[in-house]
């Protein structure tokens, strides 16, 4: 009897496992930035999946915002997401530390190949080239893992009508004691690290002679101190964040944009993308912004997607990757986050005209839009485009990729904390409270603008193809 109750107990347990089990295989679990999609386009991919493989997936979105906080529940493994996306130095340790699945398998490509869906080329060839040059294990191609998202250029969004573009032309500006109480700095350690230490090496090699008065690093050099975590750098740039510290009003993951819209903020160093969206609100209030990446050299970033080692939807995952790649929803994810993708295909670069927040101004685009031959598509090597979403090929030739400082991170994160301390006024302290207080309405009205944005544009796009 004992023995025959047993056999019931264990089948029942058999059968929610194997049950519970096909329901999470009807789960697609995505884990994003904050505000980095267009939110429309989840239910469609859950359609269009159904239609391409005839089985039904519910996406469970959910958003981080500091790359560290993301891997730590990866690592922990606190949830089990199917698709993430890090940036490239936390692919970097990922990778190193065996943590991801191939996205790009061969029976995946020839299914796709069969349905003609295989949008995976669409990503520009010099975006492959950055994620190639990430460091992973011996006879691990990190394309092989990791597919571009989105990527951009860090440095300095400032108020026009209290600082000048020359000004906000180096790095020298974020120590200028006017801006006192003016000056908000992005709470990501790499972001900011790597930047202040190509400025604090600039001006020794200018105080030693190694460099002329006005000289920058060159490339190379620059690629270096990308990997740069000595004791030695570390010590150099904790000196001069405490120097920077004395004029910061804070250190914000998100908010940041939202200050200098209010003009609350004069400067603040963050990355080319919420640049964009602040460029964008602030003209609506009449405030007037400006986005500059410092003559010393600055950081090229990228976030792409992942599959984690224990992700449990993995066909799902790589469609949704897939999904991604397509340009036209390359396009909308550009038009509702102010990121740029690395999709860059002549679809996308149609649209450049209609992609711009910034005053467009002729650019050198030809080493991102690469035609299926190999070549730059035509026009690209001057093209009227918004150069802070699209940087100059001059920018991004004093632009270097960060990679993992590996078991040094910890170093850098104790000099992080040191630096940042608790130094925010009592006056931005009552500021970000009456922010915050608004912020629902502020949300509401941003939800409405945009949706009245995309009628616009593709009203104009309307427009374009009637006229062709």
């Amino acid at each position: 009897m004992k023995r025959f109750l047993y056999i019931i107990v264990a089948a029942a347990f058999a059968f929610v496992s194997c049950n519970t089990d096909e329901q999470r295989m009807q789960i697609l679990k995505v884990y994003n930035w904050g505000d980095y999609i267009d939110e429309e386009l989840i239910p469609e991919f859950e359609a269009w999946y159904e239609q391409q493989t005839g089985e039904k997936v519910e996406i469970i979105y959910q958003t981080f915002d500091i790359n560290e906080v993301m891997l730590a529940k990866i690592e922990n493994g606190e949830a089990d997401f199917d698709v993430v996306c890090p940036s490239e130095y936390i692919i970097e340790r990922m990778l190193r530390g065996d943590m991801l699945l191939p996205i790009l398998t061969p029976e995946f490509v020839e299914e796709i190949n069969a349905q003609d869906i295989n949008y995976f080329g669409c990503v520009s060839p010099y975006i492959k080239e950055q994620f190639g040059l990430l460091e992973a294990p011996e006879g691990v191609d990190p394309n092989d893992y990791s597919v571009g998202y989105m990527w951009g250029t860090t440095g300095i969004l400032y108020n026009k009508r209290y600082v000048t573009e020359e000004e906000a032309s180096s790095w020298a500006l974020m120590f200028d004691k006017r801006l006192k109480d003016k000056i908000f700095v992005k709470d990501a350690f790499r972001d900011v690290y790597s930047p202040i230490l190509i400025y604090a090496k600039t001006l020794e090699g200018r105080a030693n002679g190694t460099l002329g008065e006005d000289e920058i690093l060159d490339i190379d050099t620059i690629h270096e101190l990308m990997y740069d975590s000595s004791d030695e750098s570390i010590a150099i740039v904790e000196g001069y964040l405490k120097q920077m510290k004395e004029l910061v009003a804070g250190w914000e993951a998100d908010f940041g944009k939202e200050m200098m819209t209010q003009e609350k903020a004069w400067i603040n160093l963050m990355w080319s993308g919420d640049a964009v969206w602040a460029i964008d609100e602030a003209s609506a209030v009449d405030v007037e912004l400006g986005y500059t990446v410092p003559k010393e050299g600055s950081v090229v970033w990228f976030d792409g997607w992942v599959i984690p080692k224990y992700a449990r939807n993995l066909r799902a995952a790589r469609y949704f990757i897939d999904y991604m790649c397509m340009p036209e929803n390359a396009i909308r994810n550009m038009d509702a986050t102010g990121y740029v993708s690395v999709v860059a295909t002549e679809e996308v670069f149609d649209t450049l005209e209609d992609l711009c927040y910034a005053e467009p101004e002729v650019c050198d685009l030809s080493y991102l839009f690469i035609d299926s031959e190999g070549n730059p598509i035509e026009g690209s090597e001057a093209v009227m485009a918004d150069p802070v979403l699209y940087p100059d090929r001059s920018i991004i030739d004093r632009c270097g990729v960060m990679h993992d400082s590996g078991d040094r991170t910890d170093k850098m994160l104790e000099m992080w904390s040191r630096v940042k301390g608790d130094n925010l006024s009592v006056g931005m302290l009552v500021g970000i409270i009456v922010f915050f207080s608004v912020l629902l309405i502020w949300g509401v009205w941003r939800k409405v603008d945009a949706y009245r944005k995309k009628l616009k544009l593709k009203k104009r796009r309307h427009h374009k193809n009637k006229t062709k």
